[in-house]
């Protein structure tokens, strides 16, 4: 079926609403009964033909009284679904009484299998019955959906066809609602984008087999089967058969509803079986599948939303002991990949790395959509700071790909695509590639919410020969892992207090006096802290000094002046490491400084701003002088205007 048939179905489908609902719904609300419905209406029509069937093997089931019905249900309707009442849709359509098609119609519901039942649950569908029974809308919406204008059985319509048709709908309710619809639907050309990003690398790889797809910020599904068609599309171009199955996992309850339905309606029964959702099934809090790996991973998690109540069930912050948020890395058994309560953005990228294939010959492909915070967010030995540390040093981040201003419905901030894998090819080992992709987009020529562009086909496949390529340009930055990171460290200067003994320590308690009745001054003498034993090495950059008392050379510890105390941050590539640093930067300064070595943190930021910085050129002072010139010349007619009104 051509697209123009398609879209024909959709706009009928879609004018349902306007003729049934417009009195009764906010355009905003009609998606709750048009979806659930436009659901309802296909499983009807595929279920027909073995209708009977399936009420025979019922009452068989029954009358043995076995239990377990569901497998053998299934098998009689030759679907991964079933409906055990008496009536179709079609039957509905003649009920003389509201009250008796209300009853009917709730009973027709209650005969459906329990994957269906969890989408209508989902969509909460039984509770807007009643209002279009007391509106006397029930029986037209169904007569209108059992209408001969429209065919949504498999002969005038394949599962593919009608999968486009409910993905059209559900695009033009998302657009509709287009405040809210980036929650939990993106864009389609970030998501193609995105597919490209994670296949093209390893085209040429793609082998006959089955391959796993994850979301675990499924939304209404769209990553996951158009991950699954580029996939396709290419093993088909190279000659190969591949199977796949998608899992899912999302808690919004009606995105769920969707996602699952399209699953269905699209002839994917196995794999509705395998998307997990609704208010109970947070991905952070409760993981779906703990022991599942998968092949390659798409998402698109929530930013700057509080994760509070699931780091609450999860034993809170210094309690959590969940295995993909606590690790070991660099040496600690228990390193933190816990972010602040306000943002869990990282949490769903640090889920997906839980995840990867580690026996494969491709291992796992992500692709994941962040906003700005993720690239700097978080102080070193922070959970957002570890992430990235993490990723790095296990050499897992390929790369990221900024793009256009407003690509997303409800937000106008910058967005990026973390692109990873653990099985990265020899030429990309040890560095990390940024693409600055925010000027390859195209107008809208009218704005859907706060998006405003999109990327063509022409940006897409511009980004994926800059990432392919993987070489400098003007658009594209390669760097060596090493260059994001850096230590950050205390430095401490010692206390200074006029009228105290230079030659002998003082205790905490005696310290403690002295700040309160001694003045600072920089001419004054250190406050000694401790006195180490004889043959302690000297070493002032460590805080370890050589002094003289009683006329005998020892190793001294200064008290450090809180006032005083700062922080620096030292690239992992700064020549000569921590010391060249202190050397260069703050000994000219402050020759009595030193580090603590106990406070030395790693962390890592990746700044965009920094590397793809452009300076905009200085105007010459013969523009500047023009400018102020013709304001003069504006100034005085103006003045001559207002004196001249006033004569």
């Amino acid at each position: 079926m051509d697209q123009g048939q398609l879209n024909w179905i959709a706009n009928f489908i879609w004018g349902i609403a306007d003729d049934v609902l417009r009195d009764l719904y906010v355009r905003g609300k009609y998606r709750d009964v048009i979806l659930p419905m436009t659901v309802l209406r296909r499983l009807d029509a595929v279920l027909e033909p073995t209708k009977q069937a399936v009420l025979d093997m019922k009452a068989s089931l029954d009358e043995a009284g076995i239990l377990n019905q569901d497998p053998a249900l299934r098998q009689a309707a030759g679907q991964a679904f079933y409906n055990t009442s008496r009536f179709t849709l079609r039957d509905l359509k003649a009920r003389a009484s509201q009250q008796q098609l209300k009853a009917d119609f709730e009973a027709y519901l209650d005969g459906f299998s329990p994957n269906v039942q969890d989408i209508l649950e989902n969509f909460e569908f039984r509770n807007q019955i009643p209002r279009l029974s007391r509106a006397d809308a029930l029986g037209t919406l169904i007569e209108k959906f059992t209408s001969p204008d429209i065919d949504l059985s498999p002969a005038g319509l394949d599962n593919h066809g009608m999968g486009t048709v409910f993905e059209e709908l559900v695009r033009r309710f998302n657009e509709e609602n287009n405040e809210e619809a980036g929650e939990h639907w993106t864009p389609r050309d970030a998501v193609k984008l995105m597919a490209k990003l994670i296949f093209l690398p390893i085209a040429d790889e793609i082998e006959s087999g089955t391959y796993l797809l994850y979301d675990g910020a499924l939304g209404t599904g769209g990553m996951l089967t158009v991950a699954e068609e580029t996939l396709q599309e290419l093993a088909w171009q190279h000659g190969k058969q591949v199977a796949t199955h998608l899992y899912g996992q999302e808690i919004n309850a009606e995105t769920y509803a969707i996602c699952k339905a399209d699953l269905l309606l699209k002839g994917e029964g196995d794999a509705a079986d395998n998307i997990v959702g609704g208010p109970e099934h947070s991905t952070l809090a409760n993981d779906a599948f703990p022991s599942r790996e998968f092949d390659f991973m798409l998402s698109n998690p929530p930013y700057g939303k509080s994760w509070k109540s699931d780091l609450e069930r999860m034993g809170g912050k210094d309690g959590i002991k969940d295995p993909r948020f606590v690790i070991e890395h660099a040496g600690d058994p228990e390193y933190s990949l816990v972010t602040r309560s306000s943002d869990g953005q990282m949490l769903f990228l640090a889920n997906m790395l839980s995840k990867m294939k580690q026996d494969t010959r491709l291992g796992s492909r992500i692709a994941e959509v962040h906003n700005g915070s993720s690239l700097f967010t978080g102080d070193a030995g922070q959970g957002e700071s570890n992430i990235r540390r993490w990723i790095i040093e296990n050499d897992w981040l390929e790369a990221i790909v900024a793009l256009p201003l407003n690509m997303f419905y409800n937000t106008g901030i910058a967005t990026y695509v973390w692109v990873l894998t653990n099985r990265k090819p020899a030429h990309r080992r040890g560095k990390v590639q940024l693409i600055d992709a925010t000027q390859w987009f195209k107008p809208l020529r009218k704005n859907l919410g706060k998006k405003n562009c999109e990327l063509s086909e022409e940006d897409i496949a511009r980004i994926c020969e800059a990432f392919l390529k993987f070489e400098e340009s003007e658009q594209s930055k390669l760097f060596p892992n090493a260059a994001f990171g850096y230590w950050k460290l205390t430095v401490e200067r010692p206390l200074r207090l006029k009228g105290i003994d230079p030659e002998r320590p003082y205790s905490a308690k005696e310290i403690k006096v002295l700040k309160e009745t001694s003045e600072r001054a920089d001419d004054a003498p250190p406050v000694i802290g401790k006195i180490h034993r004889r043959g302690t090495a000297a070493d002032p950059l460590r805080g370890l000094f050589a002094a003289t008392i009683a006329g005998k050379p020892i190793v001294v510890e200064y008290e450090p002046d809180p006032e005083l105390r700062d922080t620096e941050q030292v690239p992992l590539l700064e020549d000569g490491g921590i010391e060249a640093f202190l050397r260069r930067e703050v000994l000219p300064h402050a020759p009595d400084a030193w580090y603590v070595p106990d406070s030395v943190k790693t962390g890592y930021e990746i700044s965009f701003t920094r590397y793809f910085y452009k300076p905009k050129p200085l105007r010459t002072l013969e523009e500047i002088r023009a400018d102020i010139m013709a304001l003069e010349k504006e100034t005085e007619g103006l003045l001559g205007e207002i004196i001249g009104s006033k004569t």
